[in-house]
């Protein structure tokens, strides 16, 4: 086993264009820049999928969502209690650490780190999960409203912050590799900010490029997830206050990689440790008339991803699609673990960067879409398996905001592109359904309501 540690800091609903390793024209990100200097910039990375307990459920057990069967924020079902990385690392050795928010597929002292820190846990849950019919949520116009400057907009952060610093500073006398994830809120909504940040952006109040009008906008599941969350309250003045509170936000938590990195520097661990740089998910932040997650649109379901440290080369860019499934595996590749051959992913260290025939993988089965949506990327192409609304085919490189859907001109592309979906991924009718019935004995735990938890009961196949 070797002495490389791995620090990975995950924050809470990314972008992935909002960034200046992203080429965004005026978000101060340094410390993204500063690591992505040392390492390596993933330009086309993506979770697996675009939603909290999903999303990180498949990344802590480094297995698909499907096989998990963790669709979506709801817990009132348990799921089965799947080796987390945590686990099989410290069991190899290493002493693993968890800061802040778990929510994840298993409480959090039942996923086997050495450590949890300051972790967070949302118990039974979302209960707006039915698809059909469609859920509807009443707190539109409270979410509009959480926006602005107020005095202690990170007092959660900062200790999640604390607890990693405390850590750091203690892990020299260790006598072990060790990991840790630092999960950070922001800039996760409200999007609340200092007036130094509401300040710093003044005059970038800006509008996304495109609005309710464009043609993504019409597609069906585009239309249920406005309709679910009632986006329609958001004016432009509202949107134009989101979007430049959130760049804050996105400033603040690179100050915080700053922090860490500082600190490893400071501790001489800074030369043997890979450090990443990750969320959880996107946010659509008004694109196309669309809030926060939940869509497979690429500025909800791909993610910010550099990495940087021992294996990694200095000052490269990847245009090769890469899974965050694939930094689990890099982890373990980091440490000198053995993984156990049945997870998914391949180490990060070992993906070439412009690798033509590489795929990756994402799924979407939670609230706000009357159906389950598949995602498989490889090269240029992007293909959305929608299970009850039509397929959609994009080429990214002629078109990275995903306007024009080709997939009833390329019919060879999509045949080849399903044919791999269904070969080395999942059925996506098969998972369609088998979601479906996991939904129904949710709502059937929650009670006819969708919001009265009645128990948890144990979860089957």
């Amino acid at each position: 086993m070797t002495g490389t540690n791995v620090l990975i800091l995950k924050d809470d609903e990314h972008g992935p264009r909002i960034a200046s390793t992203a080429g965004h024209p005026f978000v101060q990100t340094p410390n993204l820049d500063r690591l992505a200097a040392r390492g390596v910039v993933f330009e086309n990375a993506y979770c697996p999928s675009p939603l909290c307990c999903p999303s990180r459920s498949s990344f802590i057990s480094g297995r698909p969502v499907h096989e998990i069967q963790a669709y979506n924020n709801s817990m009132v079902i348990d799921r089965p209690n799947y080796p987390s990385y945590g686990r099989l690392l410290d069991e190899a050795g290493v002493h693993t650490v968890h800061a802040g928010k778990v929510d994840a597929y298993r409480p959090p002292h039942e996923l086997g780190f050495s450590e949890m820190l300051g972790a967070d846990y949302r118990a039974d849950g979302d209960g707006e999960i039915s698809r059909e019919p469609l859920a509807l949520r009443g707190d539109a116009r409270q979410r509009a409203r959480g926006v602005g400057v107020v005095d202690d907009p990170f007092r959660a952060d900062n200790r999640r912050m604390a607890d990693a610093l405390d850590f750091l500073d203690r892990s020299t006398d260790l006598g072990k590799p060790w990991t840790m994830e630092v999960n950070l809120i922001a800039p996760h909504f409200p999007h609340r900010v200092t007036q130094e940040l509401w300040d710093l952006y003044a005059g970038h109040d800006d509008l996304p490029e495109y609005d309710v009008t464009a043609t993504p906008a019409q597609h069906p599941y585009a239309e249920d997830l406005r309709k679910h969350f009632g986006t329609d309250v958001f004016t432009e003045e509202a949107t134009r206050a989101h979007r430049r509170a959130y760049y804050g936000r996105v400033t603040w938590v690179d100050r915080q990689l700053g922090i860490l990195l500082d600190t490893l520097e400071r501790t001489g661990q800074l030369d043997r440790t890979v450090v990443a740089f990750t969320s959880d998910h996107g946010e659509m932040l008004g694109l196309f008339g669309m809030w926060w997650k939940c869509s497979m649109y690429d500025d909800s379901v791909r993610v910010p991803l550099v990495v940087a440290g021992p294996g990694f080369p200095s000052g490269v860019r990847v245009r090769t699609p890469v899974s965050q499934l694939d930094l689990n595996a890099a982890a373990f590749a980091a440490v000198g673990a053995s993984r156990p051959p049945d997870l998914s992913g391949t180490p990060l260290q070992q993906v070439h960067p412009d690798d033509p025939d590489r795929a990756v993988f994402a799924e979407y089965h939670g609230h706000g879409t009357r159906g389950s949506s598949f995602m498989i990327r490889q090269g240029r192409w992007k293909f959305l398996h929608n299970a009850r609304a039509p397929h959609q085919l994009f080429d990214l490189d002629d078109d990275p905001f995903e306007l024009r859907n080709l997939a009833t001109d390329a019919p060879d592309v999509v045949r080849t592109l399903t044919e791999r979906l269904r070969e080395e991924f999942c059925d996506p009718d098969l998972e369609q359904d088998r979601a479906e019935a996991f939904i129904q004995r949710q709502l059937a735990a929650l009670g006819s309501s969708g919001s009265t938890p009645r128990s948890r009961v144990p979860t089957g196949s």
